[in-house]
């Protein structure tokens, strides 16, 4: 899974020149809390929610609202972002994002090779990506499998399903503590859950939980 399948291509950007306030006014329209700051076709900086509020006066200060609005419309996205951005190939795996997202507690990186920015993958993609490989949102059957560690036992479940004609839509499996693993299965075919429970315990497999699944519509 590389970050270039789950990325968002679209990017709206600011550049160093944009006025603070315009910067927030794009986030509001747009219901984003950061924005890549790009100048020349490269990023430069990162400018969000929190570094425009830093960059705001005190509601405590003795400014006017006059006075407040006048120096956030004065001021510069490039004086107040973020100069060391961190950034993720688009060639990464996804978990090497989601990784580099949880070590520096951020929800975005912004996509970059060679200086060149082609989108940015966001913790709210991460999540769609979740939802996208484990099949959620889609019609059929889901099961869920104890299995025992053992060489070749997910195999004889794919002999199985064939066998039925039973279209496996996703697959995850888990490595449990009790020595079983654990796999889920989102399938679609002719068969009710109850028939598939059935030739699944006939076959000697422990059906943990089944269910039928409705269609979904993910955003």
């Amino acid at each position: 899974m590389a970050v270039k399948d789950f990325m968002t291509k679209k990017v709206i950007y600011v550049s160093p020149t944009t006025k603070v306030a315009k910067a927030a006014d794009i986030m509001k329209e747009q219901g984003i809390h950061r924005l890549p700051v790009i100048e020349n076709d490269k990023l430069v900086g990162l400018v969000t929610a929190g570094t425009i509020e830093k960059a705001s006066p005190s509601v405590a200060t003795s400014l006017s609202v006059y006075e407040m609005n006048y120096l956030l419309n004065k001021t510069t996205v490039g004086e107040v972002m973020i100069r060391e951005v961190l950034t993720i190939s688009k060639y990464a795996s996804l978990e090497d994002a989601v990784y580099r997202m949880r070590q520096n507690n951020v929800g975005v990186l912004p996509v970059v090779d060679n200086d060149i920015i082609s989108g940015v993958i966001t913790d709210k993609d991460v999540f769609g990506a979740f939802l996208k490989i484990a099949g959620y949102g889609e019609a059929g059957v889901r099961v869920r499998l104890l299995m025992p560690d053992v060489m070749g036992s997910l195999a004889k479940v794919a002999d199985l399903l064939a066998d039925k004609a039973l279209d496996v839509r996703s697959i995850v499996q888990i490595n449990a503590e009790n020595k079983k693993t654990v796999v889920e299965i989102q399938l679609t075919g002719a068969l009710s859950s109850d028939e598939i429970e059935q030739a699944l315990v006939a076959a000697g497999f422990e059906v943990d939980e089944i269910h039928e699944t409705e269609s979904k519509l993910v955003r």
